[in-house]
């Protein structure tokens, strides 16, 4: 079998059985079903079943007769004010209302009640306000002109391109939620499938096992073996999630409703997604195998290594300036910027539309700088991966460079 499979065999199965790398798999998707679990759990604990509400009303105003029932609220009418509150102290009521006759100038009621609060709650705010215009409208509009005006209104967002056709890119917070969220995961995959490559190189450096291997494996193949297997279990990882994600989504939003049930991703962005994966992954492994030749030990290693898990992380920092301002030209130019391409470029889809030049140009000097680390990591590899001690300084990792 060929030496870079034997590596790449060895990798990829000594990751995935990785206690760390199976919590990290399976905790996300289990951690959103025991969410939903336990807000159904709650939501029915907290929302027994609807039970009516009696609430008293003085009508000093006059004609206040009709649509007394307001969902599970109805309105009971007094003669008085004294025959009101008498009710309320007897329960016969929870609250009761006066509407003074000044109403149409004032446009204020007295609410009364036996328990102290701080507001009125809004539901019964909101039942009062649909009895009053109701009964003031009766006669004089139309009852489903009555029942829009009751509605509220609820404004839908559809972006257009420059030919005025529906765009297929269509923002709004449903959508920024969902690739924020695939974004982290993406940062956090690649932060530690990358980081894995470097513990690995890193172990065996410092255990002098790699002396054993290049006497019989070339630096070339050693790299090209652990990258590609570690990349592997990687994408293992994102593919879970991503077939995982929809699913979720589809109970999430069978469960919870509201803005969840709006929540959809279209294809091009699990494409994109994993692309996006595939090239950061390659970028920051190598980046790590150069990082692992000049150290001496691991710990050592992963402090230089943190430099590049902060580029992923950074857009999260910024992500209020990124809603407001997501077409800036600094966003631009960090999209282009390998570092924070994979992260920011998906973050950026989920605002505005991401013009395709953009994406080409990330892409693309993402494929150039994995070019550019390969031949570096090839280098350092062959020139101080057996080296031990002190790390090299830059003006040393320079000289050697040139010389080699």
């Amino acid at each position: 079998m060929n030496r870079t499979l034997l590596v790449f065999r060895h990798e990829f199965l000594r990751t995935v059985r990785r206690a760390g790398f199976i919590i990290l798999t399976l905790s996300l998707p289990v951690a959103a079903l025991l969410g939903i679990g336990v807000y159904r759990v709650a939501s029915n604990a907290q929302n027994p079943p609807a039970q009516e509400t009696r609430i008293g009303f003085v009508d000093r105003l006059g004609g206040l007769t009709q649509s007394t029932t307001q969902g599970t609220i109805v309105l009971i009418p007094f003669d008085s004010e004294g025959a009101a509150r008498q009710a309320l102290i007897q329960k016969d009521v929870e609250e009761y209302i006066v509407i003074p006759p000044d109403f149409l100038s004032a446009g204020t009621v007295q609410l009364y009640m036996t328990n102290q609060q701080v507001s009125p709650p809004e539901e019964i705010t909101a039942a009062i306000t649909r009895f009053i215009s109701a009964n003031l409208l009766a006669g004089k509009v139309a009852p489903d002109v009555i029942g829009r005006v009751e509605t509220p209104l609820t404004v839908v967002m559809t972006t257009l391109t420059s030919t005025g056709a529906v765009a297929p890119q269509q923002g709004g917070y449903g959508r920024l939620i969902v690739t924020a969220v695939f974004s982290f995961l993406l940062a956090l995959s690649l932060i530690f499938s990358s980081i894995y490559v470097l513990q690995s190189l890193g172990e065996e450096k410092e255990n002098r096992l790699m002396e054993v291997l290049l006497s019989s494996i070339s630096t070339r193949q050693l790299l090209a073996g652990k990258v590609l297997g570690q990349g592997a279990a990687g994408l293992i990882q994102v593919i879970v999630w991503v077939i995982s994600f929809p699913l979720l989504l589809r109970l999430a939003s069978s469960s919870i409703g509201g803005m969840v049930s709006t929540l959809q991703v279209p294809a091009y962005f699990w494409v994109l997604g994993i692309l996006y994966f595939i090239l950061g992954y390659s970028m920051f492994a190598v980046l790590s195998a150069s990082i692992a030749a000049i150290s001496s030990t691991v710990q050592e290693a992963q402090g230089l290594a943190g430099f590049y898990g902060v580029f992923c992380i950074a857009p999260f920092w910024f992500l209020s300036l990124l809603v407001l301002y997501p077409t800036s030209p600094i966003w631009i130019v960090f999209t282009i910027f390998p570092f924070s391409a994979p992260v920011l470029t998906l973050m950026r889809l989920g605002l505005t539309g991401v013009p395709v030049w953009q994406i080409t140009a990330s892409m693309g000097v993402l494929v150039l700088s994995i070019w550019g680390g390969l031949l570096l990591a090839a280098k350092l590899l062959r020139t101080y991966l057996l080296m031990y001690g002190k790390r090299p300084t830059l003006r040393e990792i320079s000289r050697n460079l040139r010389s080699g």
